[in-house]
């Protein structure tokens, strides 16, 4: 069996999904810690291969079964950003440029055209002090990131 050192995130967050250190992906950091603690048991209530995750994945053309397997292997950072950007879609810098900053400028699940998402929003960002109206999708999962425990927290598989 590989060995993949994944955070235990019961007890911190991933990465945010804000992070572009990695090809400028927006999500791409957080969908690999997701990854990697849902391979390891440690994922806690979070969720890989979601809807958050898909929009990375149907940006690029991949599928979270083919990321969880690249996981297994026991890819690092680096060597996941490489198969990453062989995958799928080819995809300019310009085109992960202006994917990745749209995020910063999405306010529209206060406003979702599926009133599910739309009520689920509002409610996650009335229970966490937050202004739905003022409030991306991105700022409110990393708002609901600080709820969990403090301190390093790692497992290896």
């Amino acid at each position: 069996m590989t060995n993949i050192t994944a955070k235990d995130l019961t007890k911190v967050a991933p990465r945010s999904a804000y992070d572009k250190s990695f090809g400028g992906y927006a999500i791409f950091a957080r969908m690999i810690d997701k990854g990697r603690a849902y391979i390891a048991g440690t994922i806690g209530d979070f969720s890989f291969d979601c809807p958050v995750d898909n929009m990375l994945f149907n940006f690029k053309g991949v599928e979270g079964k083919d990321a969880e397997n690249a996981l297994r292997d026991g890819k690092t950072d680096e060597e996941m950003l490489t198969w990453f950007q062989v995958e799928g879609l080819p995809k300019t810098d310009e085109e992960v440029k202006v994917w990745s900053e749209a995020f910063h400028l999405d306010y529209s699940y206060a406003h979702h055209e599926d009133a599910g998402k739309q009520a689920w929003f509002r409610g996650e960002c009335e229970r966490l002090g937050l202004d739905a109206d003022k409030t991306t999708l991105f700022d409110m999962l990393d708002a609901d990131d600080k709820t969990i425990g403090a301190g390093p927290a790692v497992c290896e598989i």
